[in-house]
């Protein structure tokens, strides 16, 4: 019997529609996040269906690629302390439930806007990053993130504590057309639900960075 990748699957799927939307323009706004429409017309399968389209090919890129390389991991790590179908439902809590609970500070400061959209997978990403940094906050002898165009690898958890900080600070100046905000509440989502489904990760982690401080 052939195993799938659940990750590999929401990617394919998540790829699929994306570049399916870019040429219907008639989907594309229907599924777009727009919160003043949700909260006029009910239209809350907006908070899940964002999360499946983007805006171009290198927003798309970048979130599966990021998605894809901590996704794998974290599935692993969640069935083989979970046990298959609880792996694979927290997987998916994981995933989806970052796409939706990222965005709904978006809503609520944005329901009143009538032009404001959004969409992408990023609060699902960043839900799945930052629970793989509580896996492996160091990762291997000489490994750690490369952040484009810095050549030089970041350690997870130093990249994940620039990463929230960034994120929030950008979501307070809103200078850009980014969800900051969709990463940085992705990011804690990501952190707090694997800690309540599995606490005794925390000692690992606590170890693996007091190792490599000191």
């Amino acid at each position: 019997m052939i195993s799938l990748s659940v990750p590999l699957i929401l990617l394919v799927l998540t790829a699929g529609i994306s570049i399916y939307a870019w040429s219907n323009p008639d989907l594309l706004d229907k599924w777009t996040m727009n919160p003043y429409r949700m909260q006029r017309k009910g239209e809350w399968y907006r908070f899940i269906t964002s999360g499946f389209l983007h805006a171009d090919w290198m927003h798309l890129i970048f979130n599966m690629l990021a998605f894809y390389s901590f996704g794998n991991a974290v599935y692993a790590q969640f069935q083989v302390n979970l046990g298959e179908t609880p792996g694979l439902l927290l997987f998916l809590l994981l995933y989806l439930g970052g796409i939706v609970v990222s965005d709904i500070p978006t809503y609520f400061r944005h329901r009143n806007d009538p032009d404001y959209r959004s969409l992408g997978a990023s609060g699902g990403v960043a839900a799945v990053l930052f629970s793989g940094i509580l896996f492996n906050p160091v990762g291997g002898e000489g490994e750690g993130i490369i952040i484009f165009p810095i050549p030089i690898p970041i350690k997870p958890f130093i990249f994940g504590f620039l990463y929230l900080g960034y994120s929030y600070y950008m979501g307070r100046r809103r200078g850009d057309n980014i969800n900051h905000d969709a990463h940085f509440y992705g990011a804690l989502y990501g952190i707090i639900l694997t800690l309540i489904a599995l606490p005794e990760i925390i000692p690992g982690f606590v170890v693996q960075i007091r190792d490599f401080v000191f």
